[in-house]
């Protein structure tokens, strides 16, 4: 899916300069735990989440993710702005919530890029 047909389905506000028609996007993850970010998503995702700082970007870097998705109408520092040109990683936001968007473009056809963990799950 390219970064432009997400952008209008969760009705994104593109926020770095970035050409959206370029990008093609593999599936989607939200999470605002980085640390689960780093263990769970595949590469060339779309990341959602809620969490707003530079660590957001760097983590972007180390996971191959293709773009940012803020919800709930989250805006960047202008650290994070320069940082998303520098890496050309796109950064957009929404209004909605993290749930919402995220059921939005999986509703879409959208791949959920998020591993499942290992084994049984603990009680």
């Amino acid at each position: 899916m390219k970064l432009s047909e997400v952008i209008s389905l969760i009705n994104g506000e593109l926020l770095s300069s970035i050409d959206p028609d370029e990008i093609e996007i593999g599936g989607a993850m939200g999470a605002d735990l980085m640390s689960d970010v780093l263990t769970s998503v595949q590469p060339e995702a779309v990341l959602l989440t809620g969490l707003c700082n530079p660590q957001v970007l760097r983590t972007a870097q180390i996971a191959d993710i293709r773009a940012i998705v803020f919800v709930r109408c989250k805006n960047p520092t202008p650290e994070m702005l320069e940082i998303s040109k520098t890496e050309n990683i796109p950064l957009i936001k929404t209004k909605f919530g993290l749930f919402t968007a995220s059921g939005i473009l999986y509703n879409a056809g959208l791949p959920n890029y998020e591993l499942e963990a290992d084994g049984d799950c603990p009680y």
